[in-house]
């Protein structure tokens, strides 16, 4: 009888995979619950709780250039828990009270925090995994992920967001997220500091690849970092507020597959620019119409999301077909670093668009984002030709929480990456 995906691989990815939906699950309900309490709040504006949830971007940008050499100091183990040690401490905190500079703070130490779980815990698969596994590995992690960011929006209905309860239980399950990942003696692990090609060299070798990134954090920022805000201002309920964000995330799993597998059919940069003027136009519906009625938001809501969170693997793939497979990994990081600068920019520039031009230009501000680098795509058709097909790599659905999820990457070639290397010469 053959064996599924999820029996074939070991205890010890298995292990760390629930670490995985624990954390995901808590950090799903902890950015939704911030929003809905900042958006709730009639003290603060719409644009500076944009400036509070940006935090959380700034500290994973910070997170993914430093927390690797943090790693390697102390080692998995040590690291891993000293930093969800902080993120389940500074989810406590937020309880305390309400303001918006100490939030912010909060907010950066716990993203940076993150970064670096996210760089232990994907080095940690990857070690744990053998070549021919992990494309399956891959596509586990990316459902697994998801879903548990979805699935934790459902948790704000267990209690007011003004009560302590709910910061409580968030930290609870970034503490239990601890438990599997270190009991875990069997896994192994890879290194955590690959070298990354220089932005100007990544943007010379694939400009549509980095603005295409760029714009996929700037509408993901939005929709993960302030879409609470915008539901709550409205006039969703919490319960509304979770099936709003949760639909947007699920939207993003449902949508990118089909899209992707598109793109390996035709030119990769023509699906980039049908996808980007999607985004646009079903922005401009749902910024310009009259509400249609909660569901058919909903299903408009979860087809923007889903679309523009497509981009980024579209980017990836993009900019993987015009360098050598030994380079996947630092060309990610690079593409991982545009893709965190726009989503430090999206809530900012999404909530002021909402406190400035009203409600509904938070679609608005996605759509013109979409349509400028829409047509950015349609100028860079002209300047190159497109990839032959059949040099064109595959496309592969990919994380965007560290560099190390590069690595699990069936595309990447680690002995390409090795004879790559310049070798010591002899004496």
């Amino acid at each position: 009888m053959p064996q599924t995906p999820m029996r074939s691989f070991s205890a010890a990815v298995v292990a760390l995979l629930l670490s995985v939906v624990l954390m995901q699950t808590a950090n799903g309900l902890f950015g939704s619950l911030l929003g809905v309490r900042l958006g709730q709040d009639g003290a603060v504006s719409s644009q500076v709780a944009g400036l509070v949830m940006s935090g959380y971007f700034v500290g994973m940008v910070l997170g993914s250039l430093t927390c690797g050499r943090i790693i390697e100091r102390v080692g998995h183990v040590r690291a891993f828990a000293a930093l969800m040690s902080i993120v389940s401490a500074t989810a406590i905190a937020h309880s305390f009270y309400v303001e918006p500079l100490y939030w912010f703070v909060l907010r950066t130490v716990f993203g940076f925090c993150m970064a670096g779980a996210y760089m232990v815990a994907e080095s940690w698969l990857n070690g744990a995994t053998s070549n021919d596994q992990r494309g399956s590995l891959l596509s586990i992690y990316m459902v697994l992920q998801y879903s548990a960011l979805g699935g934790g929006q459902f948790l704000l209905n267990l209690s007011p967001p003004s009560s302590f309860v709910l910061y409580g239980f968030v930290s609870i399950l970034f503490s239990l997220s601890l438990v599997p990942l270190t009991l875990s003696r069997s896994a192994g692990s890879g290194a955590v500091s690959p070298s990354a090609l220089s932005f100007r060299e990544l943007y010379r070798i694939s400009p549509l690849g980095v603005i295409g990134g760029f714009a996929s954090g700037v509408i993901a920022g939005a929709i993960f970092g302030t879409g609470s805000v915008f539901a709550i201002a409205i006039g969703f309920d919490v319960s509304e507020v979770a099936i709003f964000v949760s639909a947007s995330i699920i939207g993003g799993l449902i949508l990118q597959w089909p899209i992707g597998k598109v793109s390996d059919v035709f030119d990769r940069r023509t699906v980039i620019t049908v996808a980007l003027f999607v985004t646009a136009v079903l922005g401009v519906l749902l910024a310009l119409l009259p509400f249609p009625g909660f569901w058919p938001f909903i299903a408009l809501a979860t087809a923007y999301g889903g679309v523009g969170m497509s981009l980024y693997s579209l980017s990836v793939a993009h900019a993987n077909d015009h360098i050598d497979p030994a380079d996947l990994v630092p060309a990610s990081a690079g593409l991982l670093l545009a893709f965190g600068i726009g989503a430090v920019i999206g809530p900012i520039a999404s909530t002021t668009a909402m406190d400035t031009l009203g409600h509904w230009s938070f679609y608005g501000f996605g759509a013109l984002v979409s349509a400028l680098v829409g047509c950015f795509a349609l100028w860079r058709m002209t300047q190159r030709a497109a990839v032959p097909m059949d040099e064109q790599g595959p496309w592969v659905a990919v994380s965007r929480t560290s560099p190390m999820a590069s690595e699990i990457d069936p595309r990447w070639d680690p002995e390409a990456e090795e004879e790559a290397e310049p070798q010591p010469s002899e004496a």
